[in-house]
């Protein structure tokens, strides 16, 4: 599998990494640990090193899932990132980046985690009413106690990367980032590759839609984020769907692929990324050979862009997903 360093860190990874939010089962109707530990045992055993996780997702059961399955040798097999700045209160999530916050926060995923460091530490979101530098200057703390080993930001602007970088060094930034959700080739991807960070890329299948598996008859349960998707809503989904069936027939005739393999190729071929792949089941990460061993044309990629633009009349961002940027009042 294709390896690449996160920024200047010295950490090499696997260009696919496993996403572990649906894993964690909050937002996504729930989750199977058995399944969930064979998942990530099985994506280990393919080549994958890279294992995203935060405290978030699940209010703390994805990390320890991901603790579990990495007993018995193979921790010394991946690198973890996980994340901080997230607290949340009675099922409600707020940002908090605050110094003491930091250092709760990252005791409680080392015991989870079942580690003593952590690969790569990122800021969950951006915390407004915190400043930057503070946040920087704990988590570089933190590297140099040998309690973490690179820096990463997740969902920042360029500016606030910039105040961050100012004061600690940073290694990777993780934006939502895939053939339907395309914002940060305006400001984020061009300045990541211009500062030597490494794109985490989340959501690089949007949500499922990309594997090729949903119809207009899938339907979702529980608390699954995608009943409020307007991406999975009318009358987008079916133009959605339109579009997934038309790059599923574009990766068939010129690459022999699966629109799963086109839609994870598309990410690795535009910079220093990394396609962060949310499987929760073992099988559904048979197709990571197909990813590997070719990559897609100007001519491929401008009649994606054709396909796109027909197809998708109506698109949406993923700004639905943000958490609020104040903290409750109140809050400790």
């Amino acid at each position: 599998m294709e390896q690449i360093e996160i920024g200047t860190s010295g950490l090499a990874t696997s260009r696919i990494g496993l996403g572990t939010w649906a894993i964690g089962g909050w937002m996504w109707g729930g989750s199977d640990e058995k399944d969930a530990i064979a998942t990530i045992r099985s994506a280990v055993e393919r080549g994958i090193t890279l294992i995203d996780t935060a405290p978030v997702y699940g209010f703390g059961r994805s990390e320890e899932i991901v603790g579990k399955a990495l007993t018995g040798g193979l921790r010394d097999k991946v690198q973890i990132a996980t994340k901080v700045g997230l607290a949340w209160a009675d099922g409600k999530v707020f940002r908090d980046s605050r110094p003491a916050r930091i250092r709760a926060e990252i005791e409680d995923s080392l015991r989870r985690l079942g580690t003593d460091v952590i690969d790569l530490y990122q800021v969950h979101w951006p915390d407004l009413e915190t400043p930057f530098e503070d946040t920087a200057r704990t988590l570089d703390a933190l590297r140099q106690e040998g309690k973490i080993r690179a820096i990463g930001v997740s969902n920042y602007a360029p500016a606030q990367m910039e105040a961050f970088r100012a004061v600690a060094q940073l290694d990777a930034v993780q934006p939502p980032y895939n053939l339907f959700e395309r914002e940060i080739e305006a400001d984020v991807l061009p300045y990541a590759t211009r500062t030597g960070l490494t794109v985490l890329s989340y959501g690089a299948l949007c949500r499922g839609l990309l594997s090729g598996r949903m119809s207009a008859t899938t339907t979702f349960e529980g608390d699954d984020l995608r009943k409020v998707d307007p991406k999975f809503t009318p009358p987008r989904f079916a133009q959605y769907l339109a579009a997934v069936e038309e790059l599923k027939a574009l990766a068939k005739v010129r690459y022999g692929k699966s629109v799963l393999a086109l839609a994870l190729r598309w990410v690795l071929d535009q910079g220093p990324t990394i396609a962060l792949w949310g499987a929760r089941h073992p099988g559904q990460l048979d197709p990571v050979g197909d990813v590997d061993g070719f990559h897609i044309d100007a001519d491929t990629k401008a009649e994606i862009d054709t396909i796109l633009a027909r197809t998708v009349t109506d698109p949406v961002s993923p700004a639905f997903m943000a958490p609020p940027t104040r903290r409750p009042a109140g809050t400790p």
